[in-house]
């Protein structure tokens, strides 16, 4: 837990995508408007986010508009770091 827990604080962008994510699901575009950040960097992060099993993507078979959401792990996790 803690390794994960130093592994999103250690990169803003990791950070930011799973806090804008906190209650809602939403595509890499939302994320990235929300958060000022460009979409390859958003697209980055959900990829390094979905093998640590702390995003889910919704609609995994869709080639465009896919739908993330946080897994319970990731709630725990940012509940953690937002105390």
């Amino acid at each position: 837990m803690w390794e994960l827990v130093g592994y999103i604080k250690v990169s803003q962008t990791r950070y930011l995508t799973l806090k804008t994510l906190d209650s809602d699901f939403l595509m890499p575009s939302e994320i990235a408007k929300s958060t000022g950040l460009r979409t390859t960097q958003i697209s980055n992060a959900l990829r390094d986010l979905k093998e640590r099993d702390l995003v889910i993507c919704l609609n995994e078979s869709a080639r465009k508009g896919r739908i993330y959401q946080n897994t319970p792990l990731a709630m725990e996790i940012l509940k953690r770091i937002d105390k």
